[in-house]
């Protein structure tokens, strides 16, 4: 049988640029989400995949480089054929957290602006190929309100 199956080691491109719209996730947190987020020590900051092959998982971030990837070894192993093997690195200083992209494909995106690096903040949302996720720092880091 000829032709591509998508079973090969390659990053495969979107179709079109509505692939790549952004319609932010407002407010839909479960309980287990909000006191996962409660429950970060400083210094760390929680990813939660809002869509995509693995809606609902949750990764920490608490290490100063996390690499985001469909390489197998990757930190945060994302598997679908959009993301590069080696996608993305989220580096930690203190307790400030950015994204950086690793020469990707289809690109890094936090809100919706292709990035080659940005700092997160919280409640950013970063895509990854067909993945969109949420960035929450912990509560312990975040200014106070009304201060």
């Amino acid at each position: 049988m000829g032709g591509h199956d998508g079973s090969g080691d390659h990053t495969q491109t979107f179709g079109h640029d509505s692939d790549l719209s952004f319609i932010p996730f407002r407010g839909d947190l479960s309980q287990a989400e909000l006191d996962a987020i409660a429950a970060l020590p400083s210094g760390a900051a929680l990813l939660l995949v809002r869509s995509g092959p693995a809606a609902g998982a949750r990764y920490l971030l608490d290490r100063d480089a996390t690499t985001v990837g469909r390489h197998p070894n990757a930190d945060i192993f994302l598997d679908d054929v959009t993301v590069s093997r080696r996608h993305a690195e989220i580096t930690r200083s203190r307790a400030s957290f950015d994204l950086v992209d690793q020469r990707s494909l289809n690109g890094t995106y936090v809100d919706g602006e292709r990035v080659d690096r940005a700092q997160l903040h919280n409640g950013d949302e970063v895509r990854v190929g067909k993945f969109r996720l949420n960035f929450f720092s912990s509560p312990r880091d975040l200014p106070a309100a009304g201060s």
